[in-house]
């Protein structure tokens, strides 16, 4: 690249600058926003269970029972919010929707704990899908670990299973959703900025000026995608030290490959933004088109479902999608301390993303002229 291209890819990154931050509102939608919502999410979005509405039956009234309603409070995942010696008290209490779990133990549960043969039925409202498989995982756990305190003698089979969580061992949905909120938040900064560009120009009808000037197409890109990718570094440092500092993520990769697999990233973004950018002739268009774009990415990322439960060719299609990639390298140098070599799947195909869909945008820009 010459000197004067230098100099007028220069030129025309300061121009991009100048025009986003010559608004205060827009400094504040840029920095401002994406940490409001990092934390807004780093709260909403959790999976975890606390305090749930309990309904407890108990027909044993022995103290046993009673010490094993005791262990489900004190986990503070249940809260015992009704008692009855009656089973349709239960069922009247998930149908109004004044509990979320029942616990029903029966007669006879201390006789036959003793020797090996008691059962509790847990309900739980079907409604709330997430809530209860979770509060069917808890639940299971405390009578099961019930159950062997007070059980003499060996487990049946001579077999005693402990498990450990080894990445999050409290498991907690917050550590694991909050690296996955810093790509979407990225994603969204890098699209929102760009995917307006062109199609601001030719609204405001510098883009024919634009074109008579030197700049050539590619030179144009740049100067439209370079300062994007500066506030997008910004945001990232910004966002990571609120995971970090605020929400306590552990942080057990390099900075340097984060930086790097960020850099790939928005690159990715950016490029997508530009061609939405190309295509559109209208602003309304292309907010439209981002969003188009933005929610099928968000879901077929493993952002909120995993990807191994999906379709076999959704499956194939999410190895399309930047954002896939981007929550697997994040997550990966977050809480395992993965580092670039063994997740250069991931950095390749982020990289052959970003070019290729950059590429498609340079050779379109030409036939945004004449639409």
């Amino acid at each position: 690249m010459t000197g004067g291209a230098l100099l007028r890819i220069r030129e025309m990154v300061t121009k991009e600058l100048r025009q986003l931050f010559r608004d205060p509102r827009t400094r504040v939608v840029i920095f401002v926003a994406p940490m409001i919502q990092l934390v807004m999410f780093g709260y909403a979005v959790n999976t975890d269970i606390r305090h749930t509405a309990t309904w407890v039956v108990d027909l044993d009234a022995t103290p046993e029972s009673r010490r094993l309603v005791d262990s489900f409070s004190a986990t503070g995942y249940f809260e015992i919010t009704g008692r009855s010696t009656r089973p349709r008290d239960l069922v009247e209490a998930l149908d109004k929707g004044d509990a979320v779990v029942g616990i029903e133990i029966p007669a006879g549960f201390r006789r036959r704990l003793a020797n090996g043969t008691a059962t509790v039925q847990i309900l739980l409202d079907g409604t709330h899908s997430n809530t209860a498989t979770v509060a069917q995982g808890y639940a299971q756990r405390i009578v099961q670990r019930f159950a062997l305190e007070r059980v003499s003698g060996p487990p049946p089979g001579g077999i005693d299973v402990q498990s450990r969580a080894w990445y999050n061992p409290n498991l907690e949905s917050r550590v694991y959703n909050v690296p996955g909120v810093i790509g979407v938040l990225i994603l969204l900064m890098s699209l929102l900025l760009t995917a307006l560009a062109v199609v601001r120009e030719r609204e405001l009808g510098t883009l024919d000026q634009l074109m008579v000037s030197p700049l050539r197409p590619e030179e144009l890109m740049l100067g439209k995608t370079l300062p994007v990718a500066l506030i997008g570094l910004v945001d990232l440092v910004l966002i990571t030290g609120i995971a970090i500092l605020w929400f306590g993520i552990p942080m057990r990769g390099s900075a340097l490959a984060l930086l790097a697999a960020a850099l790939l990233f928005i690159l990715a973004g950016l490029s997508i933004g530009l061609l939405i950018s190309t295509i559109s002739r209208t602003q309304q268009e292309a907010f439209m088109s981002m969003f188009l774009f933005l929610l099928p990415a968000i879901i077929l990322s493993g952002f909120f479902y995993p990807i191994e439960s999906m379709p076999l060719g959704f499956q194939w299609l999410t190895l399309l999608n930047p954002v896939r990639h981007f929550l697997e390298i994040v997550r990966a140098i977050f809480l395992k301390g993965e580092g670039p070599l063994g997740l250069w799947p991931q950095y390749l195909a982020l990289g052959v993303t970003a070019l290729s869909v950059l590429r498609l945008a340079v050779l379109r820009f030409p036939k945004t002229i004449g639409m």
